[in-house]
């Protein structure tokens, strides 16, 4: 059974208020601060401080949530399996578009082929994936973006070369373009807390360039989206191989300076023990050393 005190712990952690706590756990603010207390005294440190009538959380705070969030998650996947009286196994898992979209397939339906089997899958934004995470409403996420390894743990799962698309009869096609002509492009991205987005805006910066740089930008959410805009000559863009090689209808090129080759992660709860979950989908035992094969370029 998790800790009350916990509990109050980690919503304290999530709202920031002593007072908000107080509300959503239907209990009076004294005692709140008594819990959060009898926390610190337990631990020896100190947990929270006030920094510009702002509350914060101390560097103990921040490792004491890490570990009590992967407690929190292993307590309801606890109380779900004492509770089932049946084989049932079941799964709640998040994706970044592209992998939801482009890669798990085959997972998908070899874990489903499963009658006992039972799923809940989320494809959003790595940024959302995350949070999440942090909440116990997944179980694991597999992801392309970027994610803090001080909260979180992460099986590497395959290395995905990052290309750019364009139509198949674009001047870009099959080329390496330099920095500079590449500019002169429109191109079409992502939403802010894409993974997609971040890799590419890192990119640039390597090249102490911006999105804001290029002669036109469009935000689309939707790959499909995206990969019909490119086959259309309305800009370009930049995917992951395996979606590049999805349509027959686009080209491919290169950023001047190097070949960009990044991860899609399984990323779980820092302390939280998700592997036998993680076989259950991917019907493997996955070495952390020894990730699926880089596709083809």
């Amino acid at each position: 059974m998790l800790d009350y005190r916990i509990e109050t712990f980690l919503t304290l952690c999530e709202c920031g208020s002593y007072h908000q706590t107080a509300e959503l756990l239907h209990l009076t603010q004294p005692a709140v601060t008594q819990q959060i207390h009898l926390l610190e005294a337990e631990y020896g440190c100190k947990l929270f401080r006030y920094a510009n009538r702002k509350l914060e959380k101390t560097d103990a705070a921040k490792s004491l949530e890490t570990y009590a969030r992967a407690v929190r998650h292993e307590d309801q996947a606890l109380r779900e399996k004492l509770q089932k009286k049946s084989a049932v196994r079941s799964l709640r898992i998040g994706a970044t578009k592209t992998i939801g979209d482009y890669f798990l397939t085959e997972y998908l339906h070899r874990y489903l082929d499963n009658p006992n089997n039972s799923l809940d899958f989320l494809v959003d934004n790595t940024g959302h994936l995350l949070h999440e995470l942090e909440d116990g409403r997944l179980d694991f996420a597999v992801v392309e973006g970027f994610f803090d390894k001080e909260r979180f743990d992460s099986i590497l799962l395959r290395q995905e070369p990052f290309v750019g698309i364009c139509r198949k009869d674009h001047p870009f096609a099959g080329r390496t373009i330099p920095i500079e002509e590449l500019l002169c492009e429109t191109i079409i991205h992502r939403e802010e807390g894409s993974g997609t987005r971040a890799i590419l805006e890192q990119e640039l910066m390597s090249f102490n360039e911006s999105l804001d740089r290029f002669r036109r930008r469009i935000c689309i959410s939707s790959f499909k989206v995206i990969l019909d805009l490119v086959r259309e000559g309305y800009g370009i863009s930049f995917v992951y191989n395996v979606l590049a090689d999805s349509d027959p209808a686009l080209g491919k090129f290169q950023l001047q300076n190097g070949r960009m080759v990044r991860e899609f992660n399984i990323v779980y709860l820092r302390y939280a023990d998700l592997q036998e979950k993680i076989d259950w989908f991917f019907a493997v035992n996955i070495n952390k050393h020894q990730p699926f094969p880089c596709s083809n370029s």
